[in-house]
């Protein structure tokens, strides 16, 4: 049974609202002031704590501020319960890391499904603290990465795993950069979109890829939009863990920078081919990166959407499709709806 800690001074409203928890399968210590509350906190550790706000001895901002700093209680979830409404006195609340706010009058299923998802949300961060733990106790132990490979198999062995359907957004252009990623099976799409809207795409990721690192010393936002092309499977380690890791194992941080001096490379030549290659010779190495990404041998079909080629090439999706009509014109390329055949591998690579 679920501790509930609930901090009101009203009588009325506390044993009100205690008995509508308790009816919902909930165990209630009640606090009469913040006080109180503080001390029953630290000596019961209930899962979830429920508090009003303007309450004598100690207000319901001083309750939370005194928990956040104590280590034993400041990973439980805290939700204000308050007739104040007004935006300042919500944001005040957020500010000081409450978990939610509710204000009076309230509904008995606005409250119950605010404390389960609380709860709920609680057990998943300590999960992850633990994992966390884990991890560095780990590397503490002396299992020593070697090279980029062991790093991988790290991912495999410790990241959270997370499934995308074709089409799914994994992260957007400036949320927070919290994961850094390994593809288990699948492919991703990076791109950034211009002012008019329209997909440049910056980066295909395919199966073993490592992708959507930023910086693993600083919080600076995801630079570029990533989206599943196909099903997807990942394992993801939090930045923070893997800055633990590349502390402990210097051998792996140097391959880490020489991954990215390739990606760098890779930008530069996409960067050199969209500003000074043929359509033609845009089109030809885009269809030859797909193929490549997508760990096709060159005489197997590809299939992927027009669109997604004219963003990889940096030209116009109507001016792709001729392109690659000429192409089947002169036997280099087969297409069958989205479906795109090399027939040539040869002639294809040496278009200029």
């Amino acid at each position: 049974m679920k501790k509930v800690l609930l901090i009101e001074d009203d009588a009325i409203l506390r044993e009100n609202t205690a008995e509508l928890l308790e009816l919902s399968g909930y165990d209630i210590i009640a606090a009469p002031n913040g006080k109180i509350g503080v001390e029953k906190a630290k000596s019961v550790l209930p899962d979830i704590i429920i508090s009003d706000i303007m309450m004598p001895e100690l207000d319901g901002y001083g309750v939370l501020e005194s928990l956040s700093k104590n280590e034993t209680t400041k990973f439980i979830p805290f939700i204000f319960l308050s007739a104040k409404t007004e935006r300042q006195d919500v944001r005040k609340g957020m500010d000081l890391g409450a978990d939610d706010y509710i204000t009076k009058p309230f509904t008995e299923d606005e409250l119950i499904s605010a404390i389960e998802s609380r709860i709920a949300k609680a057990a998943i961060l300590k999960d992850q603290r633990e994992d966390h733990s884990k991890t560095i106790k780990e590397v503490e132990n002396g299992n020593e990465l070697r090279n980029l490979n062991d790093l991988k198999n790290f991912f495999d062995d410790n990241g959270s795993a997370f499934d995308y359907k074709k089409n799914d957004i994994i992260y957007h252009e400036g949320l927070n950069s919290n994961f850094i990623y390994l593809i288990v099976s699948g492919l991703v799409k990076c791109y950034k979109l211009d002012e008019q809207g329209k997909e440049l795409t910056t980066a295909l990721h395919k199966e073993d890829d490592l992708f959507g690192y930023t910086s693993f010393t600083q919080n600076i936002p995801y630079q570029e939009t990533a989206k599943a092309l196909e099903n997807t499977k990942l394992v993801g380690l939090s930045k923070s863990e893997l800055k633990t890791v590349l502390n402990q194992n210097h051998k792996v941080t140097l391959d880490i920078i020489s991954m990215l001096t390739d990606d760098l490379s890779g930008v530069k030549n996409q960067l050199l081919q969209m500003a000074y290659s043929s359509v033609h010779k845009k089109t030809a190495d885009t269809i030859l990166k797909f193929a490549e990404k997508l760990n096709r041998k060159p005489e197997e079909p590809i299939k992927i959407s027009r669109n997604d080629l004219a963003s990889v090439a940096g030209i116009a999706t109507e001016t792709l499709i001729r392109a690659m009509s000429n192409l089947k014109k002169d036997g280099v390329i087969e297409i069958e709806g989205r479906n795109i055949k090399i027939l040539d591998l040869k002639k294809l690579q040496d278009i200029y």
